[in-house]
């Protein structure tokens, strides 16, 4: 479970190597301030990408093209993983086409090729990965002097002469009619350009066949969209993984008899439209960002804790910058720098169990995981009233995310003293986060707030200063939770219980482990029981969004408005991705089998809203399954034939799930 972090940034000075016309194209189009590319549509870049890809063939000397044909002069391969699948396909043609006809039949190889070049990049130095599928530039001086953006400005604005390939990424750029959006252009400006794109018959050339081939909207979109399945009430009502609570295999099965993009019609509510599948984490990964949104379905919970926005519901630059901002104190670092607080905090929650006890699962698990989330979030003890708070924070998800319940459940009695509770722990944030109380402090969550309100109040205004409550409480949750689900297999599966005792006993066996010490080697087998802990029993199941823009998915058209239900861990459950699925096997994620790699393997979410603090999140949940098989033996109060589990708010070992602790193995002073 343990991951590296982000590339570290590089050298300052930018790395003397050549780029592809295709990188130069992505390299343009990158916006840093949403993390992702200025937003040209799906077909339109594809067209964009290919053309570049054409045009660098040609400067190489394997093709020529004018206005009217594109001719084969040299089949040799260029050891150019993007370039050669399509010096291929047009060595293999016997027939002579044009450039537009290349770009059209060739569009498919573009997400390939983005998806090959961001790695490349990446890998080199040049771009830095951040979680979300965000990036930027490793060092972002560089574009103020070799970058290609610099060199587009010089060209532009300077008059300075072009090189032909500036006048290809010209042409392109403008063909996609972003450079609007990368410049502020005038009308000196827009001359200028048409006057480059003038300049190069192949950039001519190259342009003109993308250019047409984009306004061909038969080709943008299918003409003939599949009507969308509409799932009869009772095949949901009467499925067993509805009564068992297991959501994820309850979508699988439903996604099995009705196809991967469903229709639900509930009474009194809006329909809702289901997506699951292999094939449907891809897309929501890779083309979410364009189609889909958060805001309708957190802006209730952001009102209840009285804020205007949050981490959740922002999309685009926006949300970038929150996670950008947030990202350092959700780092795997906020765990590894404060081992020493974190194993004392465990042991001292321990130090209240006795031998024999028969504790609940969540009783047992979400105190114990506040104990350390709270201080490590926001620096404070919240260990006497989180019962209370992390009550009152289920029923807002019921009623403002899932929707269960009728708003007034937010004003009962029991909530109006609930929410006093939950004041007095917003209170206690702010109080202890003074300027003087936080010298020499490690920072967290709260500080991270604190710090992009002072950098811009506008887009943090103090309003909304509560914002880290419920970070806080959504963590001793979900942590608490999915360790719950974890002790749960290792009970299960006794011979992994000796063995990740094994693990703990030789990490704790000179003194408390350092970071060093918690390699993957070292924690192989309670890192692959968590893996397979995440893809049976995830915590979070099914994210909601809306659809923003219409869209094609697996052929059926998604309306602008609609409400979907991404189950990206009903593939967990799928025989295609993961044979035997219902089987407990950690050796999935072992080579040559290697089955979480591919896109079906998605208990943190996907795309842009995928889980900001997972880094943390693996190793926190080692460290403590390591500590609780250390330190104790665990057996079932009684035999369970399956898992008892709560679906809502979110999916939860329930409390009929009871823990005995059957002996000590290791004193906690030690």
């Amino acid at each position: 479970m343990v991951s590296s972090s982000v590339a570290q940034d590089s050298s300052p000075d930018p790395p003397n190597q050549e780029f592809t016309l295709p990188e130069e194209l992505i390299l343009t189009l990158l916006n840093e301030e949403s993390g992702y590319f200025h937003q040209v549509p799906g077909w339109n870049m594809h067209c964009a990408l290919v053309g570049a890809a054409i045009a660098e063939l040609s400067f190489i000397g394997r093709i020529d093209t004018d206005m009217e044909s594109l001719i084969l002069l040299d089949a040799t391969e260029t050891g150019n993983p993007n370039l050669d699948p399509i010096l291929r396909e047009i060595a293999a043609e016997p027939q002579q086409h044009n450039a537009r006809y290349w770009i059209e039949r060739l569009a498919p190889l573009a997400e390939t090729i983005v998806e090959q070049t961001l790695d490349r990049l990446t890998e080199r130095g040049i771009l830095r990965h951040h979680p979300g599928e965000f990036w930027t530039l490793a060092s972002p001086h560089w574009q103020l002097d070799e970058f290609v953006k610099a060199r587009l400005s010089r060209v532009i604005f300077d008059h300075e002469i072009p090189d032909p390939r500036d006048v290809v990424i010209v042409c392109l750029a403008d063909t996609c009619g972003v450079l609007r959006f990368i410049f502020e252009l005038d009308e000196a400006a827009e001359e200028r350009i048409r006057f480059v794109s003038g300049m190069d018959l192949i950039a001519q050339a190259i342009a003109a066949a993308v250019s047409e081939s984009m306004v061909a909207p038969a080709l943008r979109r299918p003409s003939l969209t599949k009507p969308i399945p509409r799932a009869p009430l009772r095949d949901l009502i009467f499925n067993r993984h509805l009564r068992e609570g297991n959501t994820p295999a309850l979508m699988a099965s439903m996604a099995e008899k009705h196809g991967p993009v469903f229709e639900l019609r509930p009474p009194f509510r809006k329909p809702m439209i289901f997506l699951a599948g292999v094939d449907i984490n891809r897309w929501v990964h890779r083309h979410g960002r364009l189609y889909l949104r958060s805001k309708e379905y957190f802006e209730a919970t952001d009102k209840v804790y009285g804020v205007s926005r949050s981490v959740h519901s922002v999309d685009g630059a926006d949300h970038f910058r929150f996670r950008k901002a947030l990202q350092p104190a959700y780092s795997r670092a906020t765990v590894t720098q404060r081992l020493d607080d974190v194993y004392a905090l465990a042991r001292e929650h321990m130090a209240t169990w006795s031998v024999g006890d028969s504790i609940p699962a969540q009783t047992l698990m979400r105190p114990y995981m506040n104990a350390q989330t709270s201080q490590l979030l926001s620096s404070i003890d919240t260990q006497d009233i989180i019962d209370e708070a992390l009550k009152y924070k289920e029923r807002v998800l019921s009623v403002t995310i899932m929707e269960l319940l009728p708003r007034f459940m937010l004003h009962t009695p029991t909530m109006r003293r609930r929410t006093k509770i939950v004041e007095q722990v917003a209170e206690r944030m702010q109080t202890s986060h003074s300027p003087g109380q936080r010298i020499g402090e490690h920072r967290d969550v709260v500080d991270a707030y604190l710090a992009l309100h002072g950098s811009d109040p506008q887009f943090l205004p103090e309003s909304d200063l509560g914002l880290p409550l419920g970070g806080m409480l959504m963590t001793a949750m979900y942590l608490g939770d999915q360790l719950g689900f974890a002790l749960y297999w290792m009970v299960a599966n006794p011979d992994l219980h000796d063995r990740v005792a094994a693990e703990a006993d030789a990490l704790f066996a000179n003194g408390d482990p350092t970071e060093a010490d918690l390699t993957l080697e070292n924690i192989d087998v309670t890192h692959r029981l968590l893996m397979e802990t995440l893809r049976l029993t995830p915590i979070a199941p099914v994210a909601r969004r809306t659809v923003m823009n219409t869209c094609v998915v697996e052929g059926h058209e998604l309306p602008v408005g609609a409400s979907l239900y991404i189950a990206n861990t009903a593939a967990h459950y799928m025989e295609e991705a993961f044979p035997d699925p219902w089987r407990f096997d950690i050796d999935r994620y072992l080579p040559p089998r290697n089955e979480h790699v591919g896109g079906a393997y998605s208990p943190y979410g996907l795309g842009t809203h995928a889980c900001l603090g997972f880094r943390w999140a693996e190793i926190h949940l080692a460290i403590n399954l390591l500590m609780l098989a250390h330190y104790f033996r665990f057996e079932f109060a009684k035999p369970y034939k399956s898992i008892p589990m709560d679906p809502f708010p979110s999916q939860s070992p329930s409390n009929k799930l009871k823990f005995r602790i059957a002996h000590q193995r290791h004193d906690l002073r030690t």
